[in-house]
């Protein structure tokens, strides 16, 4: 059991119990227990005893006794009991966007509705929109909630799918000499729809045999074939595929199944489609296949039918964008807002991953949810980063880090930033983010970041369009004219690494390079962890063809330093 996972069983016996009309001190009691313990930053279980966990914040010994419970067991008592009393489908309502514990309640015990089916079917027929609380807003809301979360079924983030594809493999690798993972982890994209593995084997009814004796595995009987497995595997809530291949074809195969079918429709100097020539003819390797092509080699995260082909006529692909690359990471929380490590630890940690400098950009004072700072804190924080800097300096002089100012700001409804201009002065950079109000129409929407984009504090947009991905769509914007204004006002546009983000989308970074834009990749990191986060980005980078010369962290120190003070003689030149 993970921190989170405890913390995910608090929260919903928090939710359970309001949901049942418990008492409402032991609602409060869950809900800030995991609203405290989600900062917690070492492991819950990890040797703690029970009267360890009570002195933890937010946590009493009843409470510290059902966490103990649940690392060692996976739930307690109080959980389970709630669970039984509640219908499967009214525990899916959780996932609605738009309806919460209160509103549940109301459609399942005045209504009788205990499915998102049957909400679906209330709200179509006005039935929800009459109720008390409710009306024709919130029902439309729902409505369109629930068909977002349709849509995504069956469908995992990238983060998740990379785990799953992972740990299939390993499994498979007991019992097989060669797995090769395929499909969409292989082309790295953004949400994946089916696992898809690769076993070399000269016996394909062997094959599946041993599949169909792995207890892990669960077929699909009537869409399998003799030379194809395909079902579930036990926890990963995707479909699977494992194609039966003779070993000397491995790398043919790999490159069919890895790459869009509108990549392997390309037209080839033999005259044959690059589907035709890998069904047809042997390769050792993917860069032998395009050469016998007479194309240009295109890595697999690129494989997608779409700007490879245009952007490999100016490129190639050493000019991709590598984590080895990036020199610093920007836009990171610490405990100073909602993070769960502290300044000094997210500056040591990035300095052992070998960065150079680390952009810390806490919250904002709006973000009250967020423990947002206020002027004071910020004065407090940037003292302390002075102190550091100061460290640093002393104790590593052979190997520059310093620790950039950086606010995460919001932006506020009218399109301003969160702190008067003399606060703001005082960042090194400032990344201008929407987090609130988040159901804009695209006028509303546009204008609003187009102003935040012109203010001359903001140095970057952080995650353009808000959404989560599998969970939330995001506010509409027009990507173009979005683009065009930062290149106007020489704001850096952000990919956000995080696997729930990975924002802005890399469709748009052929256009972003195209009108001379600079992108960064950031972690959006809340502990030391997150830091990792940035393969994701990357990856997504180089799947949009982000080169090295077009990345914002991807300069050292010194020139990243000359950079932002260069814009801030601009600033200041601009608003005396």
């Amino acid at each position: 059991m993970t921190n989170e996972d405890i913390v995910e069983q608090l929260d919903l016996t928090a939710k359970l119990l309001e949901l049942h009309d418990g008492d409402p001190f032991k609602v409060r009691s869950y809900a800030a227990a995991a609203y405290n313990l989600d900062k917690y930053n070492e492991r819950l279980f990890s040797g703690m005893t029970v009267a360890e966990l009570s002195q933890l914040k937010g946590v009493g010994k009843s409470l510290a006794g059902k966490i103990e419970e649940i690392a060692r067991t996976g739930t307690f008592p109080e959980l389970s009991d709630l669970l039984t009393q509640t219908p499967e489908g009214v525990l899916e309502m959780f996932k609605i966007k738009g309806i919460g514990v209160k509103k549940i309640h109301t459609v399942w015990h005045e209504l009788g509705i205990e499915s998102v089916y049957e909400l679906e079917q209330a709200c179509e027929n006005g039935t929800i929109a009459k109720l008390k609380g409710f009306g024709g807003s919130t029902q439309q809301k729902i409505l369109e909630s629930i068909a977002f979360l349709k849509s995504q079924k069956g469908k995992l983030r990238m983060d998740k799918a990379v785990y799953h594809a992972n740990t299939l493999r390993e499994a498979l690798l007991q019992h097989f000499e060669q797995v090769e993972i395929a499909g969409e982890v292989r082309r790295q994209t953004e949400i994946v729809h089916q696992l898809v593995l690769l076993v070399a084997t000269t016996s394909p009814i062997a094959l599946q045999n041993r599949l169909d004796s792995l207890d892990f595995l669960l077929k699909d009987v009537p869409a399998s074939s003799p030379f194809v497995w395909r079902g579930h595997a036990a926890g990963s809530g995707v479909a699977v595929e494992i194609v039966a291949v003779s070993p000397e074809r491995i790398p043919n195969e790999l490159f069919i199944s890895s790459a869009a079918p509108d990549h392997l429709s390309r037209y080839t100097a033999t005259g044959k489609t690059l589907y035709q020539l890998a069904r047809h003819e042997v390769f050792d390797t993917a860069e032998s296949l395009y050469t016998t092509a007479g194309l240009p080699y295109i890595v697999p995260e690129m494989r997608e039918g779409q700007q490879e082909w245009q952007w490999a006529e100016k490129h190639t692909p050493e000019e991709l964008i590598t984590w080895e690359a990036l020199k610093g990471i920007l836009h990171n929380h610490s405990t100073y807002s909602d993070g769960r490590n502290t300044l000094e630890q997210m500056a040591q940690h990035c300095r052992e991953l070998g960065f150079e400098y680390l952009g810390i950009a806490d919250h904002s004072q709006s973000a009250a949810y967020a423990n947002g700072l206020r002027p004071e804190r910020v004065l407090e924080q940037h003292a302390e980063i002075d102190r550091l800097n100061r460290h640093y300096a002393a104790a590593f002089p052979e190997r520059p880090f310093r620790i950039l100012k950086g606010i995460e700001s919001d932006i506020l409804g009218d399109g301003s930033l969160d702190y008067p201009d003399e606060v703001l002065a005082t960042f090194d950079f400032v990344v201008a983010s929407v987090h609130s109000n988040l159901t804009m129409s695209l006028e509303k929407a546009m204008d609003r970041l187009l102003r935040a984009i012109a203010n001359p504090y903001t140095t970057m947009l952080g995650h353009p369009t808000g959404r989560l991905l599998l969970s939330r769509v995001g506010y509409p914007v027009d990507h173009k004219i979005l683009i065009d204004a930062c290149v106007e006002h020489q704001v850096v546009i952000e990919i956000n690494a995080s696997p729930w983000r990975l924002d802005i989308d890399w469709r748009w970074i052929d256009y972003c390079m195209e009108r001379g834009a600079l992108l960064s990749i950031n972690p959006d990191a809340h502990e030391t962890a997150g830091y990792l986060d940035m393969h994701y980005g990357v990856a997504v980078a180089r799947k949009g063809g982000l080169t090295t010369a077009h990345t914002f962290n991807a300069l050292p120190l010194q020139e990243i330093e000359e950079w932002l003070q260069q814009r801030k003689r601009r600033l200041f030149t601009h608003t005396s």
